[in-house]
């Protein structure tokens, strides 16, 4: 599957400091895919940026369209709240 960064996500993942490199492997390698509302999905896994704190980094995602449209992107601390168990 390929995937398309809306404007807004292109700007999301500047303002909150989001590299490239690290949503790509969650949208590829998603440790969980979980329904939202419509025809969206996040994309979500729990990802140290590096400073030794666990984030859920969710990439809101259509993909029922071709290219895959992210439409937004963050990084949460409150893993509990969006976190599905299996």
């Amino acid at each position: 599957m390929t995937f398309k960064l809306s404007n807004h996500a292109t700007g999301e993942m500047e303002r909150r400091s989001i590299p490239w490199q690290i949503l790509e492997t969650v949208l590829y390698h998603p440790q969980q895919i979980v329904a939202e509302r419509g025809n969206l999905k996040a994309y979500q896994s729990v990802i140290d940026f590096g400073n030794g704190k666990h984030f859920l980094l969710r990439a809101i995602v259509d993909d029922t369209v071709t290219p895959a449209i992210v439409v937004t992107v963050y990084r949460t601390s409150k893993i509990d709240k969006y976190w599905r168990p299996s």
